[in-house]
This record gives C-alpha cells, structure tokens and sequence, in this order.
C-alpha cells in the first residue's frame, strides 16, 4: 500500500498543504510544534477516519474556520483509490472513496491499512488496559468490517446503558430499557471478543520471534487474552459467546445498578504481557518495555502483510529519538519493503535508510 499524493487544507496548523510522497521513506524534519506529527495524523485519518489524539473530529479543524478537508490518492489491492474526508464542527464528517460517499467509516478498511508508531506507544505495556484495547482495534477495524461495525456499535450502546444507569436513581423507568441495551451489548461483544482472541492469537505467533530478536534472545514474551470470565473459549463463534456473556451479566445486573455503572462486558478486556513468566506491567524495566512494546508493533505490521499480501503504511512519530542505538537500528534493519514515514529532527539517524525522500516543515507548510 502506497500514499502517492497527499492534501490537507485546514487540518490542524495546516492551511493547505500537497505533496508527492515517496514509495520507500519518507522523512518529515522540521522544530518541534511545526506539524510533523500532525501531517502523520492527516495520513492515518483516511485509514480508519479516526485519530489517535483526538476524540471528536472538530479538535482537528483549524481555529477560525468550520471544515477542514484531507485528500489521499492511494494504490492498494493492484489499483488507484482517491480517498477524501470532509471534517465538520457541526455536523457529521462524509468519507468518499473515488468518488463515491461512504455511509460508515468502516467501508474504508483495508483501502489504506496504516501502524502507526508514537513515543505514547513505547509504554503501551506499563499504561492501564484502554491503551491495549486501543491497539488492539485500531489493528482490526483496518482488517475485519464486521469488527470495526460492531465495536462503533458496542460503544453507542454503551454510552447509552451508561445514561441509564446514571440516571436511575431519579428517573427509576429508565430501568425498564436495560435489559434491551444489555442484550444488544453482549450480541456486539461476543464479536468484538471473537475477533480481538484470534487476532491475540496471531501476535502470540509473530510477536515473541521479534521481541527475541530485539532482545538477543536473552528473553521470552508472551501473551494473554484477559476477557469476560464466564467465557470459557474467546476463539469460539459469537453465538456460542452470547450465552456466556448473558450469563455474566445477569450475575452483576445488581452490582451495576448499585453503583451505576457497566461493570461486564469487553469494554474492560486487556492483554496480560509477560516476559520471562513474570507480568512486564509490574517488574519489566524501561529497556524491557520499550522491546516488548517494538515487538507488538512491528508483529502488527507483519500480520497486516500476511493477511493482504501488501505492507501497510508505517507511520513512525518521533520513535527513533525515544530509542537507544541498538533498537534504532533494529527498527530501522526490519523496514526493508512497503511505504514508511518517519518524523526526525536528526536526518544523520537515517543512514541506512538510503532509499526515500525528506520533506522539511515549518508552521505547517513544506520549505
């Protein structure tokens, strides 16, 4: 998958912006604050049309004006895609893909497959659980529709159930609609749970090699899925999941109402990672993290080629700066095909990187 040509107009500091990008590496320098990080953001957006520091599309629009538009013309599956996204303060963002409008972002996956690599992503083992959910469906929403579909379904009827359980106290009718949400909750979660198992599964497989790799060998890594415990198979087909999730909910129905809260379901799962036996969020060091977070990122980029046949877009923020010299040039000796980008204020990093192009921003404009 390749980013061949690239617009922004009005996207964070970016007034208008177009640019031709290279196959191989693409190097973005420039000072801190002059929009590297925001131009990697621009890109991953037509993956998945989300952000990874921005909860609502309108943080990403530019002060002092209401829309904000990004353009990408992408070759991907043999052939040429334009895709666009029109960002709005008021009103909801539309997708198109040449031409023709999206009627949920979900239609974009696998058209742009993008991992994204960021300095927050180097505690991805020490941080609390949502960090692991979060890579875990930023990963499969660009793999699986049915995933992506679900998840933005699971979060609306959570937010709803939510509301609900908030509200109780005062307004004790609302209970009579709980049951419902629940229910339409534990259908959606018994996909999400089937997909994020198996797609644990495959890391399980690519990740430990790599992070032996990175490590000398001289440490082991392994994973687990940490979901609902009345699930006895996660890998299991989601109708033989639903009971189970039922199940788990009815036991805590009580308990939720109590204390007004969703307390069952996978919006609380997690990946256990451990390294040599011991749990890495409690004992791994800072080297021993920063390797074990490598390996989950670069054993994603692996499973996206083994599943398309294409290497998804490597996005690397600030990384290099973040890493000693030995996991520099481990990074730097596996990006050996497909399109990457690498934000740096240092170009003599890049050595070995011989093939590629660098772009030089400043206030958001290319000079």
């Amino acid at each position: 998958m390749i980013v061949k040509r690239f617009e922004a107009d009005f996207f964070r500091n970016y007034t208008h912006l177009e640019c031709d990008f290279h196959p191989g590496v693409n190097v973005i320098t420039g000072d801190n604050a002059q929009g590297k990080t925001n131009l990697l953001e621009a890109v991953a957006y037509l993956s998945s049309a989300s952000s990874h520091r921005a909860r609502y599309d309108r943080e990403l629009i530019q002060f002092g004006v209401d829309s904000a538009f990004l353009k990408g013309e992408v070759f991907s599956r043999q052939r040429d895609y334009t895709l666009e996204a029109n960002l709005f303060r008021g009103t909801r963002r539309q997708l198109f893909s040449n031409g023709v409008r999206l009627k949920t972002a979900e239609e974009l996956s696998g058209l742009l497959n993008t991992v994204l690599f960021c300095p927050e992503d180097l505690y991805l083992i020490k941080e609390g659980a949502a960090v692991r959910r979060r890579f875990l469906d930023d990963c499969i929403c660009q793999l699986r529709p049915r995933y992506a579909a679900a998840l933005a379904e699971y979060k609306r009827l959570h937010e709803h159930k939510t509301r609900i359980l908030k509200d109780s106290e005062e307004k004790p009718s609302l209970l009579d609609a709980l049951d419902d949400f629940s229910l339409r909750m534990a259908q959606c979660g018994a996909i999400l749970i089937h997909y994020r198992a198996h797609f644990i599964k495959r890391l399980r497989e690519v990740a430990p090699p790599i992070h032996a790799d990175c490590s000398g060998g001289r440490e082991k890594l392994s994973l687990r899925y940490e979901t609902v415990s009345t699930v006895t198979d996660p890998e299991a087909q989601p109708k033989e999941l639903l009971p189970q999730l039922l199940e788990h909910q009815e036991a805590h129905r009580a308990a939720e109402i109590a204390v007004r809260q969703c307390l069952s379901g996978p919006h609380k799962d997690d990946i256990a990672v451990e390294i040599d036996g011991n749990p890495a969020k409690l004992f791994a060091s800072q080297g021993q993290t920063r390797t074990a977070a490598l390996a989950l990122k670069m054993a994603a980029r692996d499973i996206f080629y083994q599943d398309t046949g294409e290497w998804p877009v490597l996005l690397l923020d600030d990384v290099l700066s973040e890493l000693d010299a030995r996991r520099q040039e481990f990074v730097l000796n596996r990006i050996t095909s497909g399109q990457v980008f690498i934000t740096c204020c240092e170009e003599e990093k890049l050595a070995l990187l011989r093939r590629g192009r660098v772009f030089h921003i400043k206030n958001g404009t290319l000079v």
